[in-house]
């Protein structure tokens, strides 16, 4: 398989890296000769300086021979117009388009790209896709994260260990079954220290654990229950930041849930006219700096359940959720890009950190994975990912129970969905064909665990 990527910022760098990893040919277009060399001198790929939508650039790119055709670079245009010329003059069978302004993403507007119009096959809209991750860890908050499969039946959740209130602190989690009986969840993945691994039965749960279990939705509150989570659902927000991510959550939660009480703060005086007259009466918006204690003062922040800081500065999201819970806000989800802030933020007391990179990596890596994979998310960059496939006619994962099958090392099957019904597997469980399975694979298991979903080789589509 050879892959295009336009673009060598961090989303564009990384899609390369995890599939240089798997095997695929892989060339990174940027316009910075900075940028095409250190992708090339980093990672097992070819760099290439050049503007990504020039016909030239992609012929020496090798566009006549790619199968896929990714676009991230800074500028919607660009992106699209990659898309267009890879399609039209290369005849590149997959193209995938970054997009980000409003405009180009309004429902009415999709005609635009039909195979004669526009032929783009997936818009990944960063700014939208990072709005509905906050929305749904609002409706669960003692989650830092949360995502929804198998069509909304299965739940996949984050959830800190850092209650004296978790019961299963201190035991090994093949004990699960006798200390809740009856539940349906299976835990997927540990992070301890920074440290992220896919757990054995004899394994324990220690306090400061970081947890990923997935569970049948309907149980989904009582499993908060069970780690020590009984927080209540807020009905009173703050949103620092007026840009597309603020807007688009204000948007949804007005029509989700209507009874939340929605204050946001924005810095630029015309944004927050803007933003005022779209949102109407269903949010007060206030002029001003959420790092000033004035301005957190006058939007209530010491009544404020949530904070949700979204702007597009890292440490002013940072600084606004600290000095927001230090005026008694109770719960702070923040927007933060760079990585390396990772270890430090639980520290000062940030429950939920939003990285807009690993949600945009998920979304495009979906698509380039084998067709039988439905659904992806990125658990940590460094470690692997969530996956949810349907069992295909001739794969090795329906030859037995999962036991005789074989599941490799790094792979932990958690769920497994047959119809309308969710089963939580044990090592007697047979796949059946059709049935969708829901597990963590780590990217040295990758391969493996592919081939054991889909019964077939890398290279088919």
């Amino acid at each position: 398989m050879r892959v295009i990527v336009c673009g060598a910022g961090q989303v564009g760098s990384t899609i390369a890296r995890h599939l240089a990893i798997e095997g695929i040919d892989v060339t990174v277009i940027d316009s910075s000769p900075e940028q095409a060399r250190r992708v090339d001198e980093s990672y097992d790929v070819r760099g290439m300086v050049g503007h990504a939508s020039h016909p030239e650039v992609l012929e020496r790119a090798g566009a006549q021979d790619a199968d896929m055709l990714i676009a991230v670079t800074r500028s919607d245009e660009v992106n699209m117009v990659a898309c267009q010329v890879a399609y039209s003059l290369f005849n590149v069978s997959r193209r995938i388009a970054r997009i980000r302004h409003s405009g180009y993403l309004e429902r009415k507007r999709h005609s635009l790209y039909a195979s004669d119009q526009m032929p783009i096959d997936v818009i990944i809209s960063p700014e939208l896709e990072v709005a509905n991750g906050i929305e749904r860890r609002l409706r669960t908050p003692g989650a830092f994260d949360t995502v929804p499969l198998a069509e909304g039946r299965v739940q996949l959740l984050g959830i800190h260990c850092n209650s004296a209130a978790c019961s299963l602190i201190g035991h090994p989690l093949n004990e699960l079954k006798a200390l809740l009986p009856d539940a349906s969840l299976v835990v997927l993945a540990l992070v301890r220290n920074g440290q992220a691994f896919v757990p054995h039965g004899h394994d324990r749960i220690e306090r400061g654990d970081d947890v990923y279990v997935v569970t049948d939705t309907r149980q989904a509150d009582r499993i908060m229950r069970f780690f020590g989570h009984e927080e209540e659902v807020a009905r009173r927000v703050i949103i620092v930041g007026g840009g597309n991510v603020g807007l688009n959550l204000a948007r949804r939660l007005a029509r989700s849930a209507p009874a939340t009480s929605i204050r946001m703060i924005e810095h630029s005086r015309e944004r927050a006219e803007f933003i005022s007259q779209e949102l109407g009466e269903s949010a007060i918006v206030l002029h001003g700096d959420a790092l000033e204690r004035e301005t957190l003062i006058e939007a209530n922040v010491q009544d404020a359940e949530t904070v949700i800081a979204v702007t597009n500065d890292d440490e002013t999201n940072i600084f606004a959720s600290v000095l927001a819970k230090r005026e008694g806000c109770a719960r702070a989800i923040t927007l933060v890009n760079k990585s390396s802030y990772e270890a430090l933020l639980p520290t000062l007391g940030i429950d939920t950190v939003v990285a807009p990179n690993t949600i945009t990596i998920s979304s495009i890596l979906r698509h380039v994975r084998h067709r039988s994979v439905s659904a992806l998310y990125t658990l940590r960059e460094d470690f692997g990912e969530v996956i949810e496939a349907t069992a295909q006619p001739g794969s090795r994962l329906v030859g037995g129970s999962i036991r005789e099958v074989g599941v490799p090392e790094g792979m932990l099957i958690g769920a497994v969905v047959r119809d309308d019904r969710v089963i939580i597997p044990t090592s007697s469980t047979a796949i059946e064909v059709g049935d969708r399975v829901i597990a963590v694979v780590t990217y040295r298991a990758l391969r493996k665990a592919e081939a054991l979903l889909a019964g077939v080789s890398r290279g088919e589509p």
